[in-house]
């Protein structure tokens, strides 16, 4: 992909640990479950997210695409016996808008690099390509990341092991879009054709975050702050419920009642299961906090940090500190109502996201080697995304740009506009467009001068 125009839109998301692992644990027919009963707050959230979502089922009904599967070498680098075995790449297209090359100016490719999980889930989310493709007359191309969704090199055997994890890797995966892309573009006559690569969090760059450029605590320190910023009181609950969980395993009875507690539809056999479950919800509601409803990671309310601490207050204070916290956490998992018990220790993976705790995304001195070698990149961070912490938050060069908004989440102006969108985000997304069309127009002069 070299001297092609590139976009890296990176609201780091990485899916690592906050709390102790869960101890893995058996499973039990009991406690039977019981319908929750939602606070008078959470039923009118309900309420207005059935109207809503109306509106999301439209969107997202109206970004359509086909499927279509790529052999792909297994090993880009090496030539070991396994190295130039074949499986299959999936790849999504929409050439709805595409201006195609014959009779004036052949549109762009606007390429999606996949993340860790299915490639559906992630162009589903990323309306904002959608968006503004017939301005550019742009071919949409998302590829899915090797290892994930239908692109797994041994089917259902990708994990199993070290040796087949060892191709899980971001320099193969790299290889894997270029060769891609540019076979792509031989086989639909694009060659000329310039190509924008867009990409949210992992799929944006390579993580930064290491203890030289950011410590990992600025994370969790983002974390508290989104909490902290709504209520102290909803921060102070919720850092005091860990210990309170630990003190009830304790208990004879403690994880059968703290199973009834959390509605859990089988009973649960570590605490630290119970804490794992409510980290989820705390830090991905940080994460995704959007002024606008959504359902990235779960079906969630416009601003769910906000939501989520009204529902933390508005006990007295003399409740049960961890009933506080379950009521709240339900809102990330159970928002739509249609839940009646949860699984605690199941190991639910609804957007394929299995082979990310293998991944190693080390990078050294990204600073330097960008300003030396790179060009033609955003770096777009909200500041309510604990990730932010990891990004790049300052201009490298004139053309590697790097755009901050105080009241931004994760990947949230690479979805689709809104009749709620703030304006805030309407000129950030103004800008991006303007900053892509000005490459474009760039690339398209220095080809008439090449070629002069």
């Amino acid at each position: 992909m070299a001297g092609s125009p590139l976009l890296a839109v990176l609201p780091l998301l990485l899916l690592s640990v906050f709390l102790p692992s869960p101890i893995a644990a058996a499973r039990s027919s009991n406690p039977k479950p019981f319908p929750p009963v939602p606070p008078p707050h959470l039923q009118a959230l309900r309420q207005q997210r059935v109207r809503s979502s109306l509106d999301a089922d439209a969107a997202t009904a109206s970004k359509p695409f086909t499927a279509h599967y790529f052999p792909q070498e297994l090993d880009h680098f090496t030539f070991t016996p396994n190295s130039s075995m074949i499986f299959y790449k999936k790849y999504l297209l929409n050439d709805t808008f595409w201006r195609r090359p014959g009779g004036k100016q052949a549109g762009p490719l606007f390429v999606y690099t996949g993340n860790e999980g299915d490639i559906e889930w992630f162009a589903t989310n990323t309306g904002f390509m959608f968006d503004i493709a017939p301005k550019f007359g742009a071919l949409l191309v998302f590829i899915e990341h090797r290892f994930y969704g239908e692109s797994k090199p041994f089917g259902n055997d990708s994990y199993k092991s070290p040796d087949k994890l060892g191709y899980l890797t971001s320099s193969q995966a790299l290889a894997d879009f270029a060769v891609l892309i540019t076979s792509l573009k031989q086989n639909l006559s694009a060659e000329a054709s310039p190509v924008v690569v867009f990409g949210g969090s992992y799929g944006g760059t390579p993580i930064l975050q290491f203890d030289y450029i950011t410590p990992w605590t600025s994370f969790y320190d983002a974390v508290s702050q989104n909490y902290k910023s709504e209520t102290l009181n909803c921060f102070n609950v919720i850092k005091a419920t860990w210990d309170v969980l630990k003190g009830r395993e304790s208990n004879d009875t403690g994880l059968l009642e703290l199973s009834k507690m959390f509605r859990a539809c089988k009973t649960v056999k570590s605490v630290y299961s119970f804490r794992n479950w409510l980290w989820e919800a705390f830090t991905y509601a940080a994460m995704v906090d959007y002024p606008t409803p959504a359902n990235f990671m779960e079906n969630l309310p416009a601003y769910p940090v906000k939501e989520m601490c009204k529902i933390i207050d508005g006990f007295p204070a003399s409740s049960d500190i961890v009933n506080k916290v379950f009521i709240a956490a339900s809102l990330y998992y159970n928002y739509t109502g249609n839940k009646k018990c949860f699984k605690i220790e199941d190991d639910d993976d609804p957007h394929g996201l299995g082979g990310w705790q293998w991944q190693d995304n080390s990078m050294q001195k990204i600073y330097k080697v960008l300003k030396r070698f790179g060009s033609n990149i955003i770096f777009s961070n909200g500041m309510r995304d604990p990730w932010s912490r990891g990004g790049v938050l300052k201009n490298i060069s004139s053309s590697i740009i790097a755009l901050v908004t105080e009241k931004g989440a994760h990947q949230f102006d690479l979805r689709s506009e809104t009749n709620d969108d703030p304006e805030w985000v309407r000129g950030q997304r103004r800008q991006e467009v303007q900053i892509i069309q000005g490459w474009i127009d760039q690339y398209y002069q220095d080809m008439v001068e090449m070629s002069s």
